[in-house]
């Protein structure tokens, strides 16, 4: 049904920026799933959310994350784009995207990567000090 794949993950020394991307298949926004998150994840530790948006545009951060990421997207190219600016080697990690096929708590699903049904492979960041 849903399909996702993300880019723009790389290397960037602190403080730097990075804009990832979730390219939706078969397009974006898509009522079909009305939340689209990102989550990442360290070797040896749980998924952890980001950032979560659904399809009215409301948002949530996670807080150390809070003013230094930003979300763009549309239909132009069926793509979520998530800003990342000031990165710290704390961001560090294995970044997914995510989608849900219902609705919910939008702040609640930003800590529950259980709840979503669409995952893409991940994209690597590395911040560097």
């Amino acid at each position: 049904q849903v399909k996702l794949v993300e880019s723009g993950g790389g290397s960037v020394q602190a403080g730097g920026s990075l804009t990832l991307s979730c390219l939706v298949s078969p397009f974006y926004p898509n009522p079909y799933v009305p939340y689209m998150a990102w989550f990442r994840q360290v070797p040896g530790k749980d998924r952890e959310g980001v950032a979560i948006i659904n399809i009215y545009g409301e948002q949530i951060f996670e807080d150390s994350v809070k003013d230094r990421f930003s979300f763009s997207g549309g239909n132009a190219a069926n793509t979520l784009y998530l800003h990342m600016n000031d990165l710290q080697p704390e961001d560090t990690a294995q970044y997914y995207c995510a989608a849900r096929d219902s609705t919910g708590n939008i702040a609640a699903l930003l800590r529950r990567p259980d709840e979503f049904n669409y995952w893409g492979r991940g994209t690597q960041v590395t911040v560097t000090s």
